[in-house]
């Protein structure tokens, strides 16, 4: 097939990518037809600018869109690259080979300045996306206040800041949103595998500990006087 394409991988079937866009998901007037309940009817776009290619997940589905198994908001796609909608697999081929961080997005807008408060919601939000299971959602409101040990209702006023901040707009899975958001621009990236199994408590830094008080030095020689002042016993 000339140009560039792509692959379903379960039923073999080859679609050639548009000049513009691509529609991807479960709807009947996508480009591509997936018949995946683990895909959402528009769940996501290819499109062709010049001789590159990225991916954009719409935000309309719980189980996201990963490119070689990492998930993804908008991502470069290279030659051979795996996509992965929900449980639904695919494979790009066609695209032309040139030496291309793939891991900077096409016109990557600034990260908005966040609180350290802020900042922990939004690590606490995305933990579960960016842990090693293949399909997981964000973490709920509720997850997030017992991860962090606050209350629900503080979690959702610094959520609703954030879709401020993140510009957001309102709709179904803004949460899903967000964090797609956060992680196409590098604020929250996975955690070392060592650390990846604890619980927070434990990834926290351990109290210093209180050192023994030091004996005075005028208490040594009395001591040591002590010590000698004491007769020997007698041998019989």
């Amino acid at each position: 097939m000339d140009g560039p394409y792509i692959r379903v991988e379960d039923s073999g079937l080859m679609t050639p990518l548009r000049e513009d866009v691509t529609t991807i998901g479960r709807g009947r007037s996508v480009d591509v037809h997936l018949a995946d309940p683990s895909v959402s009817r528009l769940h996501a776009e290819i499109i062709r600018r010049g001789p590159y290619a990225y991916v954009t997940d719409l935000g309309l589905s719980r189980n996201g869109t990963r490119v070689n198994g990492r998930l993804v908001a908008r991502r470069v796609l290279e030659e051979g690259d795996v996509l992965t909608f929900g449980s639904a697999r695919c494979r790009v081929f066609g695209i032309a080979a040139e030496e291309f961080t793939a891991e900077v997005e096409l016109r990557r807008p600034a990260a908005p300045e966040l609180t350290r408060r802020e900042l922990d919601v939004v690590t606490s939000l995305c933990r579960p996306a960016l842990s090693d299971e293949a399909f997981v959602a964000p973490a709920t409101a509720r997850e997030i206040a017992t991860d962090l040990v606050v209350t629900e209702a503080a979690v959702k006023q610094h959520l609703l800041r954030l879709y401020q901040k993140f510009r957001i707009p309102e709709g179904a899975n803004r949460r899903v949103r967000l964090a797609n958001e956060v992680v196409a621009l590098g604020i929250v990236r996975p955690l070392p595998p060592a650390e990846r199994a604890l619980a927070p408590a434990e990834r926290a830094v351990p109290a210093e500990r209180t050192p023994p008080a030091p004996v005075p030095a005028q208490a040594i020689p009395a001591q040591a006087a002590a010590a000698r002042s004491v007769p020997a016993p007698s041998i019989a």
